[in-house]
């Protein structure tokens, strides 16, 4: 017999004939003829790694010079042996160069190869190289004239790339297709390294028309290099996708290679179908690249079907023949390798999340196999999951219950979590599902037992008063829970059942013998179970409820056990029936699936099939290092969905703008009255995007800042503690809030804070938070608006022993909604004495609550140390909107709808500027002077602005030449903001 190692990697044995002495001849035989074959021509060049002679360089450097072709070449060959495993050949650049020189086409390659390496710590050398490159360029041959242009743009040489420039434009002409696509590439290279040289040169515009060329492979090379182009500058609409541009590549993608295919597919994933019908088109010409070979070509179709599939009705025949069509080509992807097969399940379980129906009839597949890896295993658990349904629950279950008899025990765990999960999804299989767990806990193995345990409390969330005739034995096996999860579930379930648990005070008393050594998790849970225990049998449970009650609140130095012990002891003492309110409170019941992707970025990673960001199933903004340029992208519309034409979004272009109002009407009918300003998001304005601020479930203000007094605006130490989590840091832009003179901050002037170009005027930074109440971390901030967009500019300082990290900030709900834009980035641990200065953007979508006074902002900055509270006055100029200028007559109509008595005047005073200046200096804060006249000797001007929650402000000012003193009269059906328009107005006009 024989070993013989497989394609597949599995050992497999045949047969030899004549027994044992063939065997040794036959292994004689296949050593010489191994031998033979290296002599001849795979293996001889193995000869040129083995040398290890001193003084080689000299000897090299006179066989390069040598007059014989052949002793040249075999010279060139030991210079690039020596490059390869690590050797320092620089010194015979010259050398080499010269030997460039040649019709010897391998001779020309090993030179290129060498020049590639050392062009970058010779580039004064290799510009002599230069003369060759454009010689070649033109040589008859085409596969010397593109080896001459690939290597042009592989040498990362500044001073070369000017004399690149003509060869390329031949090149990218050349009647060669082989030589164009060669080209097509080099133009992304020769971008990378001097993006304005390409763009001067027209290179972008000849790459577009290569995609019309009748090569598909130069068609295929062209997508490529501008697709490359256009990822590092996503604001250029390089990639102008016409249906006539999509026909072409589409008539390229069958005859081009698979990897052209790829980049050919990727391209028409980025393109929006402008009707279904075009979209059903390009998927009818897509379908055939499912059954290819290669299983890039196939997810990248994948990726195309699913996100035209959205633009598609689901009553269409071809919709159905499209779902039947999607799911033999994912099976087949799992008789793979292992590595393939899981990304390809990574991908699969984004599809059975997106649209389940493609594979609800393929659970066969993704039963798991007993030589699957684990983390092939878990990912087949998960897909099953998802897939149980009525129909094929039965199935699961039979082969659930194996695997919870398997001997790994990652996998045995999540086997058992599954049958849980599968009784919560399919109401009619949870008795099937609980026999099962009984079952399993009848083995008496310990972690089967334990997990069981904690599956079957979430049963009881799910179905209560249903299946809790099992509990009996689940009390059998408490002594063998030695996991603090199965622990606390337990624990959960004497508490919640008391009443049905004769001996619920005894069970629940063994726990608390070792209370102190015990997880958080468990005293928590524990506490509640007692507190649960006495509310139901107060009078024999008196005792115990002191007796935990005592160790959570004077015996624990946890703050969130102290806090709830604090909060149960006062609710017991003061108020018994409200506790039986709180603590015996109906629970909602839970969800069917607690781990599916939130439903945004779940279309946000269909964009991204076959790529990375499927496999980690995070947006490539959320690993991606640098990944400003990534563009979210997003599934189109569907057709016929809740979008309909009574969406204004849905409104056809070109239809006529209502008749503009004579008057602005009444606040009350915009946005309700400002004062009872419990408000959702304004109405004016276009939408903003929140989701990456929401900061997961994290509440960093936890109740602290509403115990602030509503006018104070010192700092405020901490107050109550809470448990954070970090901040996701993969869901915004790279960009947003990060510290000021970097990136793009830079073009507006931005690196003192102050900079503006709508020329608002910036308060100086004041201190908000000092040290002293704030364990040595100082806050000092200002705000700004900048072309629309309003800016909290901050400088963290530490004034402490110790490194801060993980910071993170949050607004109390305020007058207008305030809210960060984005999470706060520190981008590198603040050190003791260091000081950092961020720009946090902000919006107005936040939620709304009238604050005294009106522009008071509540803040908790939470760090790696404590969460500490502060209170801030924000200017209120910082919300006067860019659209705030009236037409005359509507000013005119508008004045006297409001009524007199909302009128406000004041004096502005020590001001000495003139009317144009003023009325100059006003309008860069965004306040609008509509007419100007003057009346005995008195310029008056009469001014509008507009806040951003769509409040209107009229203004009448009163300036006499000579006299600092100016007159301001304000009309607003919202009075309350005039007194802080006023201020707003004495601010801009005396700074």
């Amino acid at each position: 017999m024989c070993l013989k190692r497989s394609n597949f990697g599995v050992i497999s044995f045949y047969p030899l004939p004549g027994g044992t002495n063939n065997l040794i001849n036959w292994h004689r035989r296949s050593v010489y003829q191994s031998s033979a074959t290296n002599q001849g021509t795979k293996m001889t060049d193995s000869k040129y790694f083995t040398t290890t002679k001193k003084g080689e360089i000299f000897e090299l450097k006179a066989e390069l010079n040598s007059d014989k072709k052949e002793k040249k070449k075999e010279a060139v060959k030991k210079v690039i042996a020596s490059m390869t495993v690590g050797k320092d050949v620089s010194a015979l650049f010259p050398d080499v160069v010269n030997c460039m020189q040649t019709d010897n086409l391998e001779l020309k390659k090993l030179v290129y190869l060498y020049l590639m390496n050392y062009a970058k710590s010779q580039p004064d050398m290799a510009i002599m190289a230069v003369n060759t490159f454009v010689k070649d360029c033109e040589d008859p041959n085409p596969l010397i004239r593109a080896l001459a242009v690939r290597t042009m743009g592989c040498i990362r040489v500044d001073k070369i790339t000017e004399y690149l420039c003509e060869p390329l434009r031949k090149c990218l002409k050349d009647e060669d297709p082989y030589v164009r696509k060669t080209a097509a590439v080099c133009v992304a290279k020769l971008h990378d390294i001097n993006a304005q040289l390409v763009e001067d040169q027209g290179f972008l515009d000849t790459l577009k028309d290569l995609i019309s060329d009748s090569n598909p492979m130069v068609v295929a090379n062209a997508v490529a290099a501008l697709s490359e182009i256009a990822e590092s500058h996503p604001s250029s609409n390089l990639l102008d996708l016409n249906p006539q541009s999509i026909n072409k590549l589409l008539t390229a993608l069958n005859e081009c290679t698979e990897w052209g295919q790829i980049f050919i597919l990727d391209c028409l994933a980025n393109y929006m179908p402008k009707d279904d019908r075009e979209a059903q088109s390009i998927c009818e010409r897509v379908t055939p690249r499912l059954s290819h070979a290669n299983s890039a070509v196939v997810l990248s179709a994948v990726k195309v079907l699913m996100k035209f599939m959205e633009m598609l009705s689901k009553d269409l025949d071809y919709y159905s023949t499209l779902l039947k069509k999607l799911a033999p080509p994912l099976v087949t992807l799992l008789s793979a390798e292992p590595e393939l097969q899981y990304v390809a399940l990574r991908n699969i379980n984004l599809i059975v999340q997106k649209r389940p129906e493609i594979l609800k009839h393929e659970m066969k597949v993704f039963f798991v196999k007993y030589n699957d890896p684990i983390y092939v295993k878990l990912e087949k658990l998960d897909i099953m999951i998802r897939l149980a349904s009525q129909a094929n629950i039965a199935q699961v279950l039979a082969e659930l219950k194996e695997y919870a008899t398997e001997v790994d025990v990652d996998f045995v765990r999540k086997a058992v979590r599954a049958i849980g999960r599968c009784a919560i999804k399919v109401e009619q299989s949870a008795e099937r599902c609980v026999s099962t767990l009984l079952d399993l806990i009848q083995t008496k193995v310990n972690y089967v037992v334990q997990e069981a345990i904690v599956v079957i409390k979430d049963i009881f969330r799910k179905y209560p008063n249903k299946y809790e005739s099992v509990i009996a034995t689940l009390c059998e096996n408490l002594d063998s829970l030695d996991e603090p999860e199965a622990r606390a579930a337990m624990i959960w379930i004497v508490g919640e059942y008391a009443e049905r648990i004769d001996n619920a005070d005894e069970l629940l008393e063994s726990f608390l013998e070792g209370f102190h050594d015990e997880s958080t998790q468990v005293q928590l849970q524990l506490l509640t179970a007692i507190v649960k225990l006495f509310l139901k049998k107060p009078t024999e449970t008196q005792e115990l409820v002191q007796q935990v009650l005592s160790l959570a609140t004077q015996d624990s130095d946890n703050p969130d056990l102290r806090d709830r012990g604090y909060i149960y002891w006062r609710l017991l003492s003061t108020d018994p029936v409200a506790a039986k309110e709180v603590v015996l409170a109906e629970k909602p019941l839970i969800s069917e699936e607690t781990d599916l992707i939130e439903p945004t970025l779940l279309d946000e990673l269909i964009c991204y099939i076959g790529t990375l960001a499927s496999v980690y199933h995070k947006p490539p903004s959320a690993f991606v290092e640098g990944s400003r340029g990534v563009v979210h992208k997003s599934l189109p519309p569907r057709t016929g969905s809740s979008e309909s034409a009574e969406s204004p979004e849905a409104a056809p272009t070109g239809a006529p703008p209502s008749e503009q109002p004579a008057v602005i009407p009444a606040q009350g009918d915009l946005l309700g009255d400002l004062l009872n300003l419990d408000l959702g998001p304004p109405v004016s304005g276009p939408p903003l995007t929140t989701a990456p601020v929401q900061m997961g479930a994290v509440d960093l203000l936890g109740g602290g800042l509403d115990s602030l007094p509503r006018g104070d605006v010192s700092g405020s130490p901490a107050m109550g503690g809470a448990n954070f989590a970090a901040p996701p840091t993969g869901t915004m832009p790279a960009n947003m809030g990060a510290p000021i003179g970097g990136g793009l901050g830079d073009l507006f002037d931005l690196a003192g804070g102050v900079g503006t170009l709508s020329g608002s005027y910036v308060a100086p930074k004041a201190v908000w938070l000092p040290a002293m109440k704030a364990k040595g971390l100082e806050i000092s901030g200002t705000f700004s608006r900048q072309v629309g967009s309003i800016s909290m500019d901050l400088l963290l300082t530490n004034k402490a022993l110790q490194v801060m990290s993980d910071f993170a900030i949050q607004f109390n709900r305020n007058s207008f909604g305030l809210a960060p834009a984005a999470p706060l980035q520190v981008h590198a641990p603040l050190s003791p004495n260091q000081t950092v200065e961020i720009s946090l953007p902000l919006n107005t979508v936040g939620s709304v609550m009238k604050m005294d006074p009106l522009n008071n902002l509540q803040v908790a900055v939470k760090n790696n140390i404590d969460v500490f509270y502060f209170s801030t006055l924000y200017p209120l100029h910082i919300l006067f909107v860019e659209d705030g200028k009236m037409e005359r007559q509507m000013f005119l109509a508008t004045w006297k709808d409001i009524p007199n008595e909302n009128e406000a005047q004041f004096q502005i005073k020590d001001c000495p500027l003139n009317a144009e200046a003023v009325s100059s200096k006003l309008q860069g804060s965004n306040i609008f002077t509509i007419a100007k006249r003057n009346v005995e000797g008195q310029d008056m001007l009469y001014q509008s602005l507009k806040l951003t929650n769509g409040i209107w402000v009229l203004a009448e000012l009163r300036v006499q030449p000579g006299n600092p003193t100016f007159t301001l009269s304000l009309k607003c059906r919202a009075p309350e903001v005039s007194q802080h328009v006023y201020q707003a107005y004495e601010t801009i006009l005396k700074n």
